[in-house]
This record gives C-alpha cells, sequence and structure tokens, in this order.
C-alpha cells in the first residue's frame, strides 16, 4: 500500500506574499515596521497630499525617491518629511531626518561656487576690456 497525500482544499495553491526587504536605514526600517511595500508608501503618499491639497511628484518618480530616500543617497525635501512622518506617525529624529549635512561638505561645496565665480568675473574683465 503506497501513502498519498491529500490536500485539504482543492484548488491552486495560495500565494505566498514576497518577503518585504528594506536597507537598514530608519526609513527602511519604518516601513519594515508597519509590512510596507514601496509601493504601499508612495500610494500613502499620494493618497495623504491629495487629502491635503499638495502637489507631489508623479507616481513613478515617487517609486524612485522612496529607494533613494531609504539607501541615503538622497534626503527628502521638507514636503517629503512632513508627508513621511505622517504616513509613518514618527517623528523626523525618529525616521532619521534630522542629521545636519556635513560641514566638510558645505565648505567644499561654497569654495568650489567662489571659484566659478572668480573665474566668471575674470572672463567678464577680458570681454569688456
Amino acid at each position: 500500500m503506497t501513502a498519498s497525500i491529500v490536500p485539504l482544499v482543492s484548488g491552486p495553491a495560495p500565494v505566498q506574499p514576497p518577503v518585504l526587504r528594506a536597507p537598514d536605514t530608519p526609513l527602511g526600517r519604518a516601513r519594515l515596521a508597519r509590512g510596507w511595500s514601496q509601493i504601499k508608501v508612495v500610494r500613502a503618499l499620494m493618497l495623504l497630499a491629495d487629502h491635503w491639497g499638495w502637489d507631489i511628484a508623479a507616481e513613478n518618480s515617487l517609486k524612485v525617491f522612496i529607494s533613494r530616500w531609504e539607501n541615503d543617497t538622497h534626503r527628502p525635501g521638507q514636503t517629503y518629511q512632513v508627508l513621511l512622518c505622517a504616513i509613518f506617525r514618527a517623528t523626523p529624529a525618529e525616521l532619521g531626518f534630522t542629521r545636519p549635512a556635513a560641514a566638510s561638505t558645505l565648505t567644499e561645496r561654497v569654495a568650489a561656487l567662489e571659484s566659478v565665480i572668480e573665474g566668471l568675473t575674470e572672463r567678464l574683465g577680458e570681454v569688456a576690456a
């Protein structure tokens, strides 16, 4: 006699939900804690912004923004920080928005801009002469 496994329910097997993953950043952890996909975050942002009467980026752009924000390659602007805090019911500190920009980076940027301005000023002087 051969044993056979009989399913309890006939029909196709249920689809297993995808495993959620996120970078180990405050924003990524907040999303995982809610069990949300990036698409759900995008939709929540769009719904809340619409409810508040705020104009924000299109859905496709928001998908890219979320990825960049979660990976800490870009920081959300003030509007998006407010929206993200609202949908995650978190403070700016809890989502990692309170970190100041590195002073050396700002100093380097200012120096580079000053150099460009000096170069343009010299060229204007040459053209005027």
